[in-house]
């Protein structure tokens, strides 16, 4: 990328080339989807201590990375993962040209001095390195909740979200946002990477001194560390003399002053050797997980094992509960092994299972759907077991159609990617008929026709099967944000 320069103009060595940049953009977004990565493991083993840390994760990670960011660019005049590169941040003087070439020679000290970023020039900085990408990561997160995939789901679910004139004003708040992020922030992020393109093309055939829009825009630039800024370095990351007039002798770990000026600056720095070391550790991870020796060195260590036969819970398999019965009720979430069998087998071959399964929360009966029965004409799908039978259904479980866009929950079964979506968000036809106690398919599997004659709305006395799986009736983790599309 230097002869690309060169070719254009005189030849700089202090100027990075784009490809250097572009690495250094690419390890700094890496880092937080790996600690998250991490930390999720983690939250498996301490879900007590860590979830809450895990739900915080890019409000507490844009918190750590203004500590340890501001320390850098005070300290070595670069960020974190710049400083890796052998880069630093300097201001643009506002003269004719904008370089030195002559002064740079002569006096690197001078010049380093003068150029070096002041208080405000670390904090606009700082915006830029931290804040863009915290609000990028949001409204990112937010488009694929809320816009992704409405436009998937019809007009009749985007009549339903209308402008709410009673609400309160956090609701139209809401409003407003799920509206921009629906019809503008496509635009707006098109606009972003656009804009990145042309300043990446202009920096690489020198039109510019700046790689960044955002950077033109607060007056820095990206430089390479000379000999000058080493020097300044080292006397930075030098330990500080003793203060006048102290005691000679053992100093405590726990005095303020102590861990402001010597150990704080000595954890920050150490982050340096921290970095190469992680991503050699994330690489091995990635190779043992992969890689066939962990699961031969797992095998031989599981064939010692002598595992004792499961202890089952719960009533006897094909005794049935009833919503008024709370002591013999039996949840979707802690039903025993064999009961859920013979509720699936029933399932599966079109019969209704011995009865509608009942919320270990609320001891209210959920709503459920039948399965489909399998065809047995079908081509074999990636869904079939080892002998080759189909196990699943090219029908919807709950429209009884064809699949469109085949959506699976995390319990297996697949719908159509509108059908599941309304149902997991509580808006699906069927669940509003069962719940009002209208409409044609206002009965539920298991429910007794005289038990629920002339009794109108089922409000306070099922549950629609919100949040949870429309066969099953266990609960969908992440609720709509859940669901996985299928390619088949």
């Amino acid at each position: 990328m230097e002869f690309m320069t060169t070719l254009q103009g005189g030849y700089d060595e202090q100027k990075p080339s784009l490809f250097e940049i572009l690495s250094e953009n690419e390890l700094s977004a890496l880092i937080p989807p790996s600690i998250r990565y991490l930390l999720a493991i983690a939250a498996h083993r301490n879900p007590r201590y860590l979830l809450r840390i895990l739900n915080n994760f890019d409000e507490l990670y844009a918190l750590l990375s203004l500590a340890i960011e501001r320390y850098y660019l005070g300290t070595y005049g670069g960020g974190f993962t710049e400083n890796f590169y052998g880069l630093k941040r300097e201001r643009v003087l506002r003269i004719k040209g904008g370089e030195t070439p002559r002064a740079r020679l002569g006096a690197a000290h001078d010049v380093r001095e003068t150029l070096k970023l002041r208080t405000g020039d670390i904090w606009r900085n700082l915006a830029v390195m931290v804040g863009i990408p915290y609000i990028k990561r949001k409204l990112d997160e937010s488009y694929d909740i809320h816009a992704a995939g409405v436009n998937m789901l019809g007009p009749a679910y985007r009549d339903r979200d209308a402008y709410p004139r009673e609400g309160g004003l956090r609701k139209k708040v809401m409003w407003y946002y799920k509206w921009f992020l629906r019809n503008v922030y496509p635009s707006v992020n098109a606009a972003y990477w656009f804009a990145m393109v042309a300043w990446n093309l202009a920096y690489l055939f020198d039109g510019t001194k700046f790689h960044s829009p955002f950077m033109m825009l607060i007056g820095s630039r990206m430089r390479r560390l000379n000999a000058a800024d080493g020097r300044a370095i080292e006397l930075a990351t030098a330990p500080p003399p003793p203060p006048e007039g102290a005691r000679p002798g053992l100093v405590s770990l726990l005095n303020p002053r102590t861990m402001g000026r010597v150990i704080y600056p000595q954890l920050l720095s150490s982050l340096r050797l921290l970095l190469p070391t992680s991503i050699f550790a994330l690489k091995f991870l990635e190779w043992w997980h992969n890689s066939d020796f962990a699961r031969q060195l797992s095998r031989k260590t599981n064939e010692g094992l002598e595992l004792p036969p499961p202890i089952i819970a719960g009533p006897k398999p094909g005794t049935t509960s009833t919503p008024n019965n709370k002591a013999n009720s039996v949840s979707s979430e802690d039903s025993s092994p064999s009961e859920k069998n013979q509720n699936l087998s029933r399932r599966d071959s079109g019969l209704a299972p011995s009865g509608p399964p009942i919320s270990a929360i609320t001891y209210l009966p959920i709503l459920t759907v039948p399965f489909p029965p399998s065809t047995s004409n079908t081509e074999p799908s990636p869904f079939s077991s080892e002998n080759g039978e189909n196990n699943t259904s090219s029908l919807c479980p709950i429209c009884t159609s064809e699949i469109q866009t085949a959506t699976a929950a995390q319990t297996g079964y697949v719908y159509c990617y509108s059908c599941i979506f309304r149902w997991v968000d509580g808006t699906h036809p069927r669940q509003e008929a069962f719940m009002d106690g209208s409409g044609e398919h206002e009965l539920a599997i298991g429910e007794d026709p005289e038990a629920h004659e002339g009794k109108g709305s089922r409000a306070g006395r099922w549950e629609s099967g919100k949040g949870r799986d429309a066969v099953t009736g266990r609960r969908v983790l992440g609720g709509t944000s859940g669901l996985r599309r299928v390619m088949v």
